[in-house]
């Protein structure tokens, strides 16, 4: 296995549960009505698929610019925030505090696992 291959299965499997974990947590403690449950999940597959493609691009770009392959994720996260609540969140019929609050925390804690496995 190729060591971009390696590290993307690793980052995602730690992500995930990660993510997931979290998702949980949410679920149960926080926002536990139908719909605030709802919200969050939506969130946490949001965030496990543009965490993984920034992880993937970051990989990509950081071998010839780290801070521009840094900077690229930033730009791709935030802009996915802006999309969920400008757009996504009123689409899906979701509530807008436990969607948006969730997806920056699954971002934040993905993001405190993806250096790991940058290198």
């Amino acid at each position: 296995m190729s060591g971009m291959l390696k590290a993307l299965v690793g980052f995602t499997v730690a992500q995930a549960v990660i993510v997931f974990g979290a998702m949980v947590v949410l679920q149960r403690f926080v926002w536990t009505d139908v719909s605030g449950v709802g919200s969050v999940r939506a969130s946490a597959w949001l965030a496990f698929i543009v965490q993984t493609f920034t992880f993937l691009i970051a990989r990509l770009v950081a071998r010839q610019n780290v801070i521009a392959g840094w900077g690229l994720g930033v730009i791709l996260r935030f802009a996915s925030v802006a999309f969920w609540g400008l757009l996504g969140i009123k689409a899906l019929g979701l509530l807008v505090g436990p969607a948006l609050m969730s997806l920056v925390l699954f971002y934040f804690v993905s993001t405190l696992v993806e250096p790991l496995f940058l290198n």
